[in-house]
């Protein structure tokens, strides 16, 4: 067996009231004071008051951040720095959806390392280790409490930069379902197909390693499965947890196996038309994996059996993938995501800057990890199909 390295949170809570372990781990690690990386909504509504009353019972003061909306921005970053040093802060939580994590792991490697974030993109380029990093999700979709990249859009150029290093990797992550449970129906319907992104992209990735397929293959189980219920019932703790569980896992499979063609073409769609990246992922999917079957259609048989498609028992290969690939795009359908032209996304908005956007995907690299490569005029074809 070839020697691959595997990357993920030293520790993880996982369950209902997983929250609640955030103030003794803090007080463990010898935290004096900590900056808490969030959105207004979610102090507004309660959602982590857990996180609150934990750090608030282990006797540790909290400065907090709450800036952050739906896209992490160079500002973010600058703002929760200037917080960290005025405050002398020694430990950084981010808690939240996949932003408020992004814009607290961006913050934890800039507080200990020179200059502005643009320089870190791309990867292995972070030098120092950060301040300790703590992530409480409170969605279940981007997987970010598991990975060691984040995602800062640089608003002036119109850029996603993608920054990836071991040192963005969160010591302890805090999966607690109940936190999820306040998700309106539209963004529990994002983030979960964000999570099924990530777990399909990562089970096809040319960088998949045995370690990956078998988490993969779970959480598109487990999200196909789960995340339906999820939107139907808001109060379904057990579907919520199901997802949850699918999302943290597909954020571990695709930290260490990458992601492909879908990620790659969905950055300039939220760089240049703002969409938030679920949605982006979910209107992308179904034409990405239709493109993408040829390529391996082995493993996307296998995604469709982890789904439970139901197909004839002497289908090859090829028929199973396709089924998979339908069964996805029913999913997608049947919890109402927009595509792109519902978005505001017309042809004629997409024709000045097409060619950008498919020379962007090809730059960021993830479409090289897809089982069928393509070209700068397929990938602008595919942007057409998916309007």
């Amino acid at each position: 067996m070839t020697t691959r390295t595997f990357n993920m949170p030293a520790t993880v809570h996982i369950g209902v009231n997983a929250a609640a372990e955030v103030g003794p781990a803090a007080a463990r690690q010898g935290a004096s004071r900590v900056l808490l990386v969030t959105d207004q909504i979610l102090i507004d509504t309660g959602t982590i008051e857990p996180v609150f009353a934990s750090l608030r019972q282990a006797g540790i003061p909290v400065e907090i951040y709450a800036g952050v909306d739906k896209e992490p921005t160079l500002t973010h970053v600058e703002d929760g720095l200037d917080i960290i040093r005025r405050g002398r802060c020694d430990l950084v939580i981010g808690c939240g959806g996949g932003s408020s994590l992004d814009v607290a792991k961006a913050v934890s490697v800039m507080a200990t390392n020179p200059g502005v974030i643009q320089q870190y993109m791309g990867a292995d380029k972070v030098r120092q280790k950060g301040l300790p990093l703590f992530a409480v999700p409170t969605t279940a979709g981007t997987g970010s409490e598991a990975t060691m990249f984040t995602i800062i859009t640089d608003t002036e150029h119109d850029v996603k930069m993608l920054i990836g290093s071991p040192y963005l990797m969160p010591q302890i992550a805090f999966v607690d379902p109940g936190l999820t449970m306040a998700m309106p129906r539209g963004l529990t319907a994002a983030t979960g197909l964000d999570a099924l992104t990530h777990a399909i992209e990562a089970y096809v990735s040319r960088k998949a390693q045995p370690m990956t397929d078998v988490l993969a293959l779970s959480a598109v189980g487990l999200i196909y499965r789960n995340l339906p219920k999820a939107w139907q019932q808001p109060d379904d703790l057990e579907a919520r947890s199901q997802t949850m569980l699918g999302a943290f896992q597909a954020g571990i499979a695709f930290s260490n196996a990458s992601v492909a063609l879908v990620h790659g073409m969905s950055r300039p769609v939220g760089a240049l038309f703002h969409v938030p990246h679920g949605i982006s992922n979910a209107a992308l999917l179904g034409v990405v994996m239709e493109f993408s079957l040829p390529g391996n259609p082995k493993r996307y048989a296998n995604i469709a059996r982890a789904m439970g498609v139901d197909c004839p028992a002497q289908a090859d290969d090829a028929t199973v993938a396709q089924a998979g690939a339908d069964a996805v795009k029913g999913l997608i359908a049947a919890l109402e995501v927009p595509g792109l032209q519902k978005l505001g996304i017309s042809r004629e908005k997409l024709d000045p800057v097409v060619a950008k956007m498919a020379e962007d995907a090809l730059a960021s690299g993830s479409p090289g990890n897809n089982p069928r490569l393509a070209s700068k005029q397929e990938i602008i074809e595919l942007y057409y199909a998916a309007l």
